[in-house]
């Protein structure tokens, strides 16, 4: 058994385009469009639907059936299943479909399916086969059997030209550069650049929720290791790290030998053309590695130093700035203050902080500042710019979610912040969420301090531009 089929809706709940059933009734599909959309109109926010609906049969000859779904843009992907199929299955399926989108069109939307209606459905052709199983998934190999859109493609539609012998004929590759031409599935044959290039970025997100006293409840960091590679021919890499035990429950591109990893902790591979995931992995700290010297343990008055350092020695994944809240809650008024300071030796990016007001909040009236010069005053879902050119720092209020939105777009280090305030509530005590949303990013650093040692390409004779850059964001919930 494998997946019934594919529908995309937009944000009104209509069907743009679905892929052919393996059912024969053409109620099948409506039964799933229908249960989602009753679903989400009784759900008090789209977040709050099951990501797995149960759908009852329509009649005592049909079983039930399963309906999963996942947001994109403003449309939604569905994915009815029967049988004995494990939803995670739909789910990667999806995932993937999403990325081939993404490969293709870039900025994904419901217009932009509707204006490449063909291409949309010839990638549902070649990605799902009659039997419900995925097919071709690489963009690499996709790319010679779908063209991506583009002028070109479309006057050669016009003219009723053959596209794929014309723009293979055009390249110099003849019948060489025909679909599933390559022996290797994931790469093209026969690819030519004049500057031969590769690039690698490791992106680490932060996970962490902290509770009042500073100290860290739990903690996980997740990386990926994205790769753009411009290179010539068939080149076959090997990329080497000086602290490959940092990683762990890795998952790799099938590009990857793993008995080579699995051997030597080094990743050997033959890379598909263009931008691809080299591997997914988790940070996992050991106790060689008890704190990283970048960051200064935090400490709060409730807590000794020495309790908060052997928690980060446990948990081995230090916080790179700290909060310290202040609420006052009275009958019918609340006021606080949040001071929030950095503890890295970089520069914390695109700095936010969220807090849920609780229904009835209004009257919202706060000062951002840093240290004792530049403040930042604004009103009811206003946001005003400081008055002092190195501030920056803005707050917000959204009437309708009333949540509270304190940004930040540049902390230099060992800066200190600050947000002063008070709310009201007309009808109830307030009862704002006992915690802050805290998301941030920082550049050129990573958690795990993963370092590449080399990387080494034979097969080939030139010698390639490469480049490694590392990025960190974080997901923090300190709760007060």
């Amino acid at each position: 058994m494998g997946i019934d089929g594919l529908i995309v809706l937009d944000k009104t709940g209509r069907p743009i385009i679905q892929s052919g059933f393996r059912s024969a009734s053409t109620a099948y599909p409506l039964l799933h469009v229908d249960a989602f959309n009753h679903a989400l109109d009784n759900a008090r926010r789209p977040a709050d639907v099951d990501p797995v609906l149960y759908i009852p049969s329509y009649n005592t000859i049909q079983s039930p059936s399963a309906c999963c779904h996942i947001p994109c843009a403003d449309m939604r992907f569905l994915c009815p299943i029967s049988g004995n199929i494990d939803p995670l299955f739909a789910f990667a399926f999806l995932q993937t479909f999403t990325d081939i989108l993404h490969e293709y069109f870039g900025t994904l939307s419901a217009a932009t399916l509707k204006e490449n209606f063909d291409v949309v459905y010839q990638l549902l052709e070649e990605t799902l086969d009659s039997g419900g199983h995925p097919l071709t998934t690489s963009p690499n190999a996709l790319r010679d059997i779908v063209l991506p859109p583009s002028l070109l493609t479309k006057l050669l539609s016009v003219a009723g030209a053959n596209i794929n012998t014309t723009i293979n004929s055009g390249s110099g590759l003849g019948s060489a550069g025909g679909p599933f031409s390559s022996s290797i599935p994931w790469r093209k044959a026969g690819l030519k650049y004049s500057s031969n290039e590769i690039y690698f970025d490791m992106v680490e997100k932060l996970e962490a929720i902290v509770n009042k006293h500073g100290v860290t409840l739990s903690s996980s960091v997740w990386g990926k290791i994205q790769t753009n590679t411009r290179l010539t021919g068939t080149p076959d890499c090997l990329l080497t790290f000086t602290n490959p035990h940092v990683l762990a429950d890795c998952a790799f591109h099938p590009c990857v030998r793993l008995q080579r990893w699995t051997r030597d902790k080094c990743l050997s591979f033959i890379p598909p053309d263009g931008q691809f995931i080299l591997a997914d992995y988790r940070f996992a700290p050991n106790t060689s590695t008890t704190l990283n010297p970048r960051f200064v343990p935090p400490t709060s008055s409730t807590s000794s130093p020495s309790a908060a350092i052997s928690n980060l020695a446990k948990d081995n994944i230090a916080i790179p700035l700290s909060i310290k809240s202040i609420f006052d809650l009275e009958d019918l008024s609340a006021s606080f203050e949040i001071i929030l300071t950095s503890r890295t030796t970089r520069p914390i990016e695109n700095l936010n902080i969220e807090m849920d007001l609780g229904q009835g909040a209004g009257g919202i009236k706060c000062i951002a500042s840093r240290g004792s010069g530049g403040l930042t005053r604004g009103g009811i879902g206003g946001m005003d710019v400081g008055i002092s050119g190195t501030s920056g720092a803005s707050w917000s209020f959204d009437t309708k979610k009333k949540v509270l939105r304190w940004g930040i777009p540049n902390l230099p280090p060992s800066s200190s912040w600050s947000l002063q305030g008070s709310f009201s509530t007309s009808t109830s005590t307030p009862r704002p969420s006992h915690a802050l949303q805290v998301r941030f990013e920082i550049q050129s650093h990573t958690y795990s301090a993963l370092k590449v040692e080399q990387l080494k390409i034979s097969g080939e004779q030139y010698k390639p531009y490469k480049g490694v850059r590392g990025r960190s964001v974080g997901n923090i919930e300190w709760r007060w």
